[in-house]
């Protein structure tokens, strides 16, 4: 459940910026069709930071009923404050859901020692497996793999999204954490299958958002040992991984999944705004590259 192609699903919205509910019903069925091996509802690319508490909890709840069993959950719960976090967790203990992936915190810039007390605090309010998750380009903090190690001792602690890009850290943190079960994860598309070549066990892709048949093959591909026919697959991609990031995450996606006919409209919130025009056309031939359009 916490391996293989693993979609970073997007919180599509209508024109007035509410929760788009047919659009939302229309991407689960989507991903259902096309194998992807789970759903991280309401995580960075689902627009955490732009919804209230209650739209958090009832997006990722109804996601939970629109999916009725056919496909596994993950909650996004993490948060700046671990107060907060520690209560967004809580909002799912006694629900479908199989998991939590919870972001270091944001802005707050904590040491090494301040995120390993902020996980743990989180991880002894719950039963439910807990995914730490590193981005620091976008957090302004870097979980190192020694804290990983720690925490990888939390009985409920069963993995990481590691999201640097940076390949070294596969066999930095599986040294450091001595636990054959600990589950490495990519956060990052373009490097995905060099991480799961390295030793990681899937992705969190954004990708997967618009590409999922191919992100399923190429992680089933991986997992079998199919690196060369799996690197053919991802070879189509590469302009896409790219062009998805070519503005803030999920802006690029989000167009690219309207365009594709899987959502009505690409809005987004505030401070967050539409893609450019000239952008449009990169997304735009990326996604005829890979024979999407």
């Amino acid at each position: 459940m916490f391996t293989g192609s693993i979609v970073a699903l997007i919180t599509p919205m209508d024109s007035k910026g509410s929760i788009d509910q047919n659009s939302l019903k229309k991407l689960i069925d989507y991903h259902v069709v096309n194998g992807t091996n789970a759903i991280v509802a309401v995580g960075t690319t689902g627009e955490m930071s732009g919804l209230t508490n209650e739209e958090h909890i009832d997006v990722i709840m109804r996601i939970l009923d629109m999916s009725d069993g056919r496909i596994p959950i993950i909650a996004g719960t993490g948060a700046n404050s671990t107060t907060e976090a520690i209560s967004l967790t809580r909002c799912f203990n006694n629900t479908d859901v199989i998991g939590c992936l919870s972001v270091t915190p944001y802005y707050n810039r904590p040491n090494q020692e301040g995120l390993f007390q902020h996980f743990k605090a989180i991880a002894e309010n719950t039963d439910l497996p807990q995914i730490l998750y590193n981005v620091p380009v976008r957090t302004g903090c870097d979980l190192l793999p020694h804290t990983v190690a720690r925490l990888s001792q939390i009985k409920n602690i069963i993995g990481i999204k590691e999201a640097t890009g940076n390949l070294n850290r596969v066999s930095q943190i599986r040294n450091a954490v001595n636990n054959d079960d600990f589950i490495l994860l990519s956060g990052d598309d373009i490097t995905a299958l060099d991480f799961m070549q390295l030793g990681g066990k899937g992705v969190v892709s954004v990708t997967a958002n618009v590409a999922a048949n191919k992100m399923v093959q190429i992680c089933n591909l991986a997992s079998e040992g199919k690196f060369i026919d799996a690197r053919h697959v991802n070879d189509c991609l590469i302009s896409l991984h790219k062009a998805l990031f070519i503005e803030t995450n999920p802006i690029p996606v989000k167009w690219a999944c309207k365009i594709l006919g899987l959502i009505t409209h690409d809005s987004l919130r505030l401070p967050m705004t539409t893609l450019s025009f000239s952008n449009k056309k990169i997304v735009q031939q990326a996604l005829i590259q890979a024979n999407l359009l």
